[in-house]
C-alpha cells in the first residue's frame, strides 16, 4: 500500500512569513538581527534548532540556560499563534484540496511529518485536518530534520513501509530526510533547487496522482 507524508509550511499552507517574524522579534529582544537570506536556513527544523542557530549566529550561543531557552522559544511561539488566528480556509495552497481528496479516492491514506508543534492548530484553522490520517507528534521524536526519524514515524502511523512512501517537502532538511529513509521525494519549491528530489514542482495544482504513481512503478 502507497502512503502520502506531507510537511506543513510550504507545502499545505505558507505560514513562513508568520515564523520569519516571531523569529525576528525574538531576535530583537535578545539583541540579534536576523534578515529573511539568515531565515531560509530555518526552515524544515525543529524549534530548539532554530534557536540555537539564531544564539549562534548572533555569538550568545553559550549565554543562556535550557529554562532560558525554553523561555524564548515560548515568547516566539506566543507572537507566532497569535499571527495564526488570521488564519482562514483561503489560506490552503493551490491544490492540496484536490491532491488530498484525489488520494482519498484512490485509499492512500496522508499524514502530516511537521517541525510545527502548532500542525493541529493550523490544520484546523485551514478547515482540513480531518483530511489526515495522522499528524505525527514533534514532542515524541529525539530528532528533527534532516534526521529521517518524523518521517519514519509517519509511516508507522501509517502503517507501511518507508519505501511504500511519497514525501512532499520545500525544504531542503526535509528532502534529505525523506531520501535517506527510502523513500520517493516530492520538493515543493519556486525559488531555488532542491537537491536530491525526484520530482520537483511549484504547487500540488500541477500534479496529477495518476502521474506520480506511474513514476514510483
Amino acid at each position: 500500500m502507497i502512503g502520502f507524508i506531507f510537511d506543513l509550511d510550504g507545502v499545505i499552507t505558507d505560514t513562513a512569513r508568520d515564523h520569519y517574524e516571531a523569529w525576528k522579534y525574538l531576535g530583537e529582544q535578545l539583541g540579534i538581527t536576523i534578515d529573511e537570506t539568515f531565515n531560509e536556513q530555518l526552515k524544515g527544523i525543529s524549534r530548539m534548532d532554530s534557536l540555537e542557530m539564531i544564539l549562534k549566529y548572533g555569538g550568545k550561543d553559550a549565554q543562556f540556560s535550557l529554562a532560558e531557552k525554553k523561555e524564548f522559544m515560548k515568547l516566539k511561539n506566543d507572537f507566532y499563534v497569535e499571527r495564526l488566528n488570521n488564519l482562514t480556509t483561503e489560506n490552503v495552497l493551490p491544490g492540496v484540496k484536490a491532491f488530498i481528496e484525489g488520494a482519498r479516492m484512490k485509499e492512500i491514506p496522508c499524514a502530516i511529518a511537521s517541525a510545527s508543534k502548532n500542525a493541529p492548530f493550523i490544520l484546523e484553522k485551514l478547515g482540513i485536518k480531518q483530511m489526515f490520517h495522522h499528524i505525527v507528534d514533534p514532542d515524541s521524536l529525539s530528532k528533527g530534520k534532516p534526521d529521517p526519524e518524523i518521517f519514519l514515524r509517519a509511516a508507522e502511523l501509517l502503517q507501511i513501509s518507508p519505501t511504500n512512501a511519497v514525501g512532499f517537502e520545500d525544504a531542503q532538511a526535509g528532502i534529505d530526510a525523506i531520501k535517506s529513509c527510502g523513500m520517493f521525494a516530492v520538493g515543493i519549491t519556486s525559488e531555488s533547487s532542491l537537491e536530491n528530489a525526484d520530482i520537483t514542482i511549484e504547487s500540488l495544482a500541477e500534479l496529477s496522482i495518476d502521474a506520480l504513481l506511474y513514476n514510483l512503478k
